[in-house]
């Protein structure tokens, strides 16, 4: 069981540089993007497509979370699963 949590380790310690653009430069990007667009364009559609821009990139943002709470609840799940396969075999849960 303690295998699967240094992998989980290794692999947050080792994230590709498209991973880190998609999770955080993206949305920030976008955001800025939009920020940008409201700032210069001194008209009611620039302040709409700026608003625009600003959500995009915050549902960049939480559809980039949601993903990343989905996925960890995906490993807890198999950390019980575990678990308990080891009290079937041994009679003693691993944590005692």
């Amino acid at each position: 069981m303690s295998e699967r949590s240094d992998t989980g380790e290794a692999s947050a310690q080792r994230r590709s540089p498209l991973l880190v653009f998609v999770r955080l430069v993206l949305p920030v990007l976008i955001i800025i993007a939009g920020i940008a667009l409201a700032a210069i364009g001194r008209s009611e559609s620039a302040y709409e497509v700026g608003a625009l821009l600003i959500s995009a990139g915050l549902s960049v943002a939480l559809l980039n979370l949601l993903y990343r709470v989905g996925v960890k609840g995906d490993s807890d799940r198999d950390r019980e699963a575990d678990a308990r396969d080891y009290f079937e075999r041994t009679g003693h849960w691993p944590s005692d």
